[in-house]
């Protein structure tokens, strides 16, 4: 060993000691003396140019004429109720008149198959050839904007026809029906002038028409093709149509092969396309055997919602062709299934059909009807005979003639969409026969398919609908439906009966279905941003209450709601603001009510405190209307301060000119709220000075040290707002504040600026500052401006009141430069006492100075590209140590709303090639699957729990580009927020990171919402992974039913909701259920028949097999598995029968679910339109199993009752069927006359 080894060696040692290396000390005095001088100078410049001095003494000076009443919830939300249903009522009133009119108008014509008429097609209005004429059919139609009608071109004297492509302009049908129909001109016309809220009214034609008040020019798509068909609208199908159990048998065998499999599978889709939640259906595919195309739904009957359906359609997708079809042994199975919920009352209770997809049968099938079908016939088969072969067209027709079903021969894949249709023809005939006019209420729904061409804005509305029937008695019998007639309700319209200004700052409306979805939520999310592009998410009108009001976890308010039941409950929510990454935590009172005459509900909610309070002023007119005037001042816009949206002269008119108007007498007929009007003159007299204060103010303002303080603004309660620039309009920073640009900053429908609501939960005086986010900033960048404000309170006879919020807008380079100025010792310090260094300044390389919001928001940092993020994200380790010592926590919230990222997979054209190659991968994958199935089956998740989340890119989180492939899909996700506890001031720590260690000072800013985090920037700290708020995307995965050795694709948890979100095996990231973290937290069945039961051969979710979900969340798809579930009573257990009071459908509260659920889940028959029993009675399909049957002798050559030989042209199509929950009396009773 060398002279020099050992002086190395100890060298070495010294460099590994932990005590080597020095540790950074930071004085907690000076860290506090730090904050208290930032925090002061703060607070001065603020309050100064915010004038909240000065408000909250104009405020004071006026309690004693103040007034603060109690709001009685209750009393509100019924008021609420009772003018929605007059609104409502009036639409109905005028859709019965157009029905009305529209069978007088049948009665009255005569059909003429050579008739000449020229009407307005709404595709050639106006439009001229080359010599300047109009072309037929396309005369002259003037159209001007109308606000009403979105500024959309429109003629409000008159209709005009749209048709779709595929259907002839000329056609002797179409000519005679809207010949017959132009008398509902004048009834169009006469429905706007009584109800002028009325939109678009409209009568579409079994023939393919469509007429449209007001007329409008349709124009095509991008092809050049109208495929727009009123016939596939869900307003139209559900009018038309019954609840269903369709089981569908398609065949596979080889003859199928090539385009005839194509033919089939199109079919199939279409199909599906036609049913909604209250249809139940499954597949069956057949060769030399039978199989459910979905094992897991085996034997039973699914929700034909649209999870379910989808997922069906993928299924078919990969249906293959091989072997010998034998027919009888589907067509045995299908009755059984039928047979089986027929009896157990359940499934639609109404309509059983099957659906026959061949290109022939030549086997011995007859017996197969005498043993299960013959002679009630109480299931229809439909036969759809594929392909241009007609050796097979007698006995496909003969099945279906004697089992009261419908023929029809498909060639082409041309003619899918019309020939596949008639069944729904036949399956409504009953109902035509008996005239039943049901009046329906459709889901929300954009209906962008509508107007796109004309760049429709994407507004959720409601359509009431009601069928129409020809009434000749020479037809009467054969149940012929002319049409369905309808009118669109926009469900904002529907809102603005609850003004905002009563449900104080934290208070909404909402409307759900008596399904439990949601018609109108401030937290309904239903569209997504795709590229530059917003569009509705797939499942934009199926989103369940308990998915934006999950803390219901007793669903309490939803079994209430769907049931129709009047009154209040009480919760402790977080509420998530500013797009999730901030939390407001609040008592909410909800009080609900039914709207009578409809399938809806209301509820009203109120935040306790100052939410239910209302504050009433009182000042003259003439003083209020003089400080109304001033430039600095308006109003709410979206508010209801005056009616203007009814006499056309006021529609241009803004709230401030209706109010001001109003006031003045110029306009006598305007109708105003004139309680919100004198609360609006009582705030503009109280608020007057701030205008003259903030203009002094600006006029002294000193550039040099004042720089940065860009505009002040306010906001009180009853929607007013001032705001004044202390810089010229071209220098502001974030111009889409305060503007229309920047809903969170304005008062709006849904709800008060994010700056009011935020400063509204903050102790009074002190401030609330908030940078604005990355991806919000003007022109993206790094944050430019911080917003301040601060609340304003009153207090009468102990009762506070919030009346209004200030605040002002600085750059943050102010900000910054005052935080840098006051984070430094002065030169001239006493370093005597002091052990390390000396003057200390943030600006020293040893120190980290960071300045952040009481959700852990950076808003200045030395390295400026931090400024915004999250700070765990930036320093792990101080974070981890703020959340154990308890100064921030950590809250998780969920997201059912979100999109989630679905990578594309890219399939090159030369696998098959490959094939030796992807076999022998594909046995392999097969083996470690079922290696993976039996590590499952003994209940290991816990040995990969961790893996249950996967990246998800939610909508409330930070944006970023996906790839071009990508596509994003709809998913349940898991996020957390972070929230400051105010009761801890200060704190300190050191951090053990291995070899050193890091000490760190976090000291509160008084006034504020900001705190001043000093970290040793000396020790390493790297071992510490960052804390993140990325979302997460829950993953489920559910079991499958016994004998199955693999689990579901997509979800039978059919107690409660799944997950949207349920995957297969194979997914990355999924896990098995079980174990105590399930959200349902109790074990239920997987199917749960009426009584509670489990079906035959169905696994019990629970041990092993594990319960519904493999994440510790309060899913609201699962939690519903914990609702008592009423066990179905037969007709002869003495349930009273009960008025169907304006159709109204009610459900018991584990009936009715969001989720995709087989019909052994009991679907509560709800008090039906046509068959009035409680919900869970029989007796509607125990009348129609016992009522006798006509249906023709065996061997009838008549096609399903239809009055027309088989291959006859078949009736125009209709399309998808959105949900209804309905069955009944004619659809039942009458099954033998249909």
């Amino acid at each position: 060993m060398g002279p020099w080894a050992v002086p190395w060696m100890m060298l070495c040692l010294l460099c590994l000691s932990p005590c080597a290396r020095a540790q950074t000390k930071i004085p907690l005095e000076t860290v506090k003396s730090w904050a208290d001088a930032f925090g002061g100078e703060l607070y001065s410049i603020v309050t100064k140019y915010s004038g909240s001095l000065l408000l909250q003494k104009k405020y004071k000076d006026v309690e004693p004429t103040l007034k603060i009443k109690e709001v009685d919830g209750l009393e509100l939300v019924k008021k609420f109720s009772e003018q929605m249903e007059s609104m409502l009522r009036r639409k109905v009133e005028a859709v019965e008149r157009l029905v009305e009119a529209a069978e007088d108008a049948d009665l009255n014509h005569e059909y003429n198959s050579s008739l000449e008429f020229d009407y307005y097609n709404s595709l050639l209005i106006n439009d001229k050839d080359e010599n300047d004429n109009y072309v037929e059919l396309g005369d002259e139609f003037i159209l001007e904007p109308n606000e009403h009608f979105n500024n959309l071109l429109v003629n409000t004297t008159y209709s005009d026809i749209q048709l779709p492509t595929n259907v002839y302009n000329k056609d002797p049908a179409i000519l005679n029906g809207v010949y017959m129909s132009e008398a509902l001109n004048p009834i169009f016309v006469d429905n706007f002038e009584r109800d002028p809220t009325l939109t678009w009214q409209y009568f579409g034609s079994s023939t393919g028409f469509f007429r449209l008040y007001p007329g409008i020019k349709w124009l095509p798509d991008e092809n050049g093709v109208i495929s727009f068909d009123c016939r596939n609208r869900g307003w139209y199908i559900q009018a038309a149509t019954s609840p269903k159990d369709i089981v569908i048998i398609v065949d596979v065998s080889g003859s199928m092969k090539g385009l005839r499999m194509t033919i089939a599978k199109h079919t199939i889709v279409t199909i599906l396309d036609t049913l909604g939640e209250n249809d139940f259906v499954n597949i069956i595919a057949y060769n030399d055997y039978v199989h459910f195309i979905e094992p897991c739904f085996k034997g039973i009957l699914v929700q034909a919602d649209r999870d379910n359906r989808e997922h069906f359609k993928q299924l078919v997708e990969e249906l293959q062709a091989k072997g010998v079809g034998t027919v009888s042994k589907a067509l045995t199975e299908s009755f059984k299934i039928l047979r089986e919920f027929r009896d157990a009352g359940q499934g639609g209770l109404c309509n059983q059909a099957i659906m026959l997809i061949t290109d022939g049968a030549v086997e011995d099938y007859e017996a197969v009807f005498e043993k299960y079908n013959w002679p009630d016939r109480k299931v229809r088969v439909f036969t759809y005979l594929i392909g241009r072969e007609v050796t097979f067209a007698p006995n496909v027709k003969w099945i279906a003639c004697n089992n009261k079903g419908y023929y029809t021969q498909i060639s082409t894949l041309a003619d899918v969409q019309e020939n596949v249709m008639e069944y729904l023809h036949v399956l409504s005939r009953p109902m035509v026969i008996n005239h039943d006019h049901d009046i329906i209420w459709t889901e929300a729904y954009m209906d962008s398919a509508l107007f796109a061409s004309q760049a429709q804005s994407l507004l959720l509305m409601t359509t009431v609908a009601m069928p129409v029937f020809s009434k000749k008695n020479e037809t009467r019998s054969h149940g012929i439906l002319l049409g369905v007639v309808g009118s669109d309700v926009p469900l904002r319209e529907l809102l603005k009966l609850a003004p905002r200004y009563k449900l104080g700052v934290h208070g909404y409306a909402f409307l759900n279905t008596n399904n439990g979805y949601i018609l109108s939520h401030p937290d309904l999310r239903p569209l997504y941003k795709e590229g530059k592009k917003l569009k509705p998410k797939p499942n934009y009108n199926s989103v369940d209450l308990s998915e934006v009001e999950w803390e219901d976890q007793n669903e309490i308010l939803r079994s209430a709601m769907i049931n129709g039941e009047t009154g209040y409950l009480s919760m402790d929510v977080k509420v998530p603001v500013d797009k999730g990454k901030r939390v407001l935590f609040l008592t909410n009172d909800y009080f609900f009510t039914d709207i009578s005459g409809t399938p809806f509900s209301l509820g009203v909610v109120l935040s306790r405190g100052h939410g239910e309070y209302i504050l009433l002023g009182n000042t003259s007119v003439e003083e209020g209307l003089h400080d109304l005037l001033q430039p600095d001042l308006s109003l709410a816009n979206e508010w209801i301060y005056c009616i203007t949206d009814i006499d056309p002269d006021h529609r241009k008119l803004s709230q401030l000119e209706a109010v001001i108007r109003f006031l003045t007498g110029e306009e006598p007929d305007l109708e105003c709220d004139e309680e919100l009007v004198q609360e609006v003159l009582f705030d503009a007299v109280v608020t007057a000075p701030m205008e003259a204060y903030w203009t002094t103010l600006a006029l002294n303002m000193s550039l040099d040290t004042e720089a940065g303080i860009e505009m002040a603004f306010l906001g009180t309660r009853a929607g007013l707002m001032r705001s004044a620039l202390y810089v010229g309009s071209e220098k502001i920073s974030n111009k889409k504040f305060l503007t229309q640009k920047d809903k969170e900053s304005i008062f709006t429908m849904d709800h008060f600026p994010l700056w009011y609501r935020r400063a509204a939960e903050h102790p009074p005086g002190s401030f609330i500052y908030s940078i604005v986010s990355e991806d919000e900033s003007e022109g993206g960048g790094l944050p430019k401006v911080v917003t301040v404000s601060t609340a304003v309170s009153v207090s009468v006879d102990g009762k506070m009141g919030i009346a209004a919020a200030v605040g002002v807008q600085i750059k943050l380079d102010l900000l910054q430069r005052k935080f840098w100025m006051a984070m430094q010792q002065p030169n001239d310090t006493d370093c005597s006492g002091f052990d390390g260094a000396c003057p200390l300044s943030c600006q020293d390389d040893i120190l980290n100075c960071f300045l952040i919001d009481n959700n852990g928001f950076i808003l200045v940092s030395k390295i400026p590209e931090e400024t915004g993020k999250f700070f765990g994200a930036v320093d792990g380790s101080v974070m981890t140590q703020l959340l154990n010592m308890g100064m921030f926590r950590r809250v998780t919230m969920y997201d059912y709303q979100a999109m989630c990222k679905v990578p594309y997979h890219h399939h090159s054209g030369a696998r098959p090639l490959l094939s030796p190659i992807y076999a022998f991968v594909a046995a392999v994958k097969w083996l470690i699957s079922d290696f993976l199935i039996f590590l499952l089956e003994f209940n290991m998740s816990s040995f990969w729990h961790s893996d249950n989340l996967a990246d998800a890119k939610a909508v409330f989180h930070h944006s970023h580009k996906h790839k071009k492939h990508d596509t994003l899909q709809p998913c349940d996700t898991e996020y957390p927020v972070f929230v400051y506890e105010p009761a801890i001031k200060e704190t300190n720590g050191l951090i053990d990171c291995g070899d050193c260690q890091k000490m760190f000072v976090a000291q509160q800013i008084i006034s504020s919402n900001l705190l001043l985090l000093v970290t040793d920037t000396v020790c390493d700290c790297s071992i510490f992974p960052p804390v993140p708020m990325d979302a997460k995307e829950v993953k489920y995965i559910l079991p499958c039913p016994a004998g199955l050795h693999r689990p579901c694709h997509p979800r039978v948890c059919q107690g409660g909701k799944c997950p949207s979100a349920a995957i297969a095996v194979g997914v990355q990231s999924t896990a098995w259920l079980g174990e105590v973290s399930s959200p349902c937290r109790v074990t239920r069945p997987s199917l749960i028949l009426p009584g509670g039961a489990v079906p035959p051969g169905q696994p019990f979710l629970g041990a092993p097999g594990g319960v519904c979900g493999i994440h510790p969340v309060p899913c609201p798809r699962c939690r519903s598995l914990t609702a008592p579930h009423t066990t179905p009573r037969s007709s002869a257990s003495g349930c009273a029968p009960r008025s169907c009071a304006g159709g109204r459908t009610r459900a018991t509260p584990s009936t009715l679910r969001k989720m995709p659920r087989t019909a052994g889940a009991p679907l509560g028959s709800p008090c039906a339109r046509r068959c009035c029993c409680c919900p869970w009675c029989c007796c509607c399909g125990d009348a129609a199993r016992d009522a006798p049957q006509a249906g023709g002798p065996a061997g009838q050559s008549r096609a399903g009752d239809t009055g027309s030989p088989p291959g006859t042209p078949s009736a125009p199509s209709r399309g998808v069927l959105h949900h209804r929950v309905q069955h009944g009396g004619s659809c039942c009773s009458s099954e033998g006359r249909g």
